[in-house]
């Protein structure tokens, strides 16, 4: 019973989280800005502010696909965003540019979670394999190395907390400081900024309660020997 009650936990809050991400979303996506403008220009204000001329605005298909390219140094910002007036796609998008600055000047955490990703990678694509292969055929070293993959991937999910809520935290303070959204529009604002942050928070934990899970299988598989 404890295991389904698990199972259900971790399936469910991804999607509960999802879901209230996107109702906040599509809520401030009909709420006008008072600024006035796009998601694009706004980044392209913020960005120009900040020296970074050499960033590029980019759109890109897909819902909430809006990410930052620190290799090819560009601003991508989904449909919705990169021609919206709204506080929802003014706020992702200073977001994205948030991380443009972090880039810019070198936030420890963004380096820190940049040099993970390749161990990240492969942590993600055969800690599975690893661990299924060392439950099946009762390898108990073959277990611990796809837990040593695992944990390389719940690190990097771990650090991208600080990175997010540091340029939401960055976006907030932009958009006021430059008069792209009014006192009476930060609520709104914090609102997306938080609902999509949660997301990140959800993830992480659920990575962190699977990896304690698979700790303590091993720990059991042990002392069955």
């Amino acid at each position: 019973m404890g295991f389904l009650v698990y199972f259900i936990i971790i399936l469910a809050v991804p999607i509960l989280i999802q879901l209230y991400l996107k109702r906040t979303y599509a809520s401030f996506l009909k709420v006008s800005a008072s600024s006035g403008l796009t998601g694009a220009e706004a980044a392209r204000k913020i960005l120009d502010e900040n020296g970074l001329y050499n960033v590029t605005v980019e759109v890109v298909k897909g819902k909430l696909s809006d990410h930052y390219d620190p290799t090819a140094k560009v601003v991508r910002l989904s449909e919705d965003n990169y021609f919206g007036t709204s506080i929802a796609s003014i706020s992702v998008a200073i977001h994205e540019v948030g991380h443009a600055i972090q880039d810019q000047e070198g936030y420890p955490a963004l380096r820190l979670r940049h040099s993970l990703v390749p161990i990240a990678n492969l942590g993600s694509n055969f800690s599975f394999f690893l661990i299924l292969g060392g439950i099946l055929f009762q390898v108990s070293g073959l277990f611990l190395l796809g837990i040593a993959f695992f944990a390389a991937a719940v690190l990097f999910q771990v650090v991208t907390l600080p990175v997010e809520f540091n340029a939401s935290s960055r976006a907030l303070t932009a958009m006021v400081g430059s008069g792209l959204i009014k006192n009476n529009e930060e609520a709104g604002a914090r609102k997306v900024l938080n609902a999509a942050a949660l997301t990140y928070v959800a993830a992480t934990v659920i990575a962190i309660m699977e990896l304690l899970r698979f700790v303590l299988m091993y720990v059991g598989m042990n002392n069955d020997d």
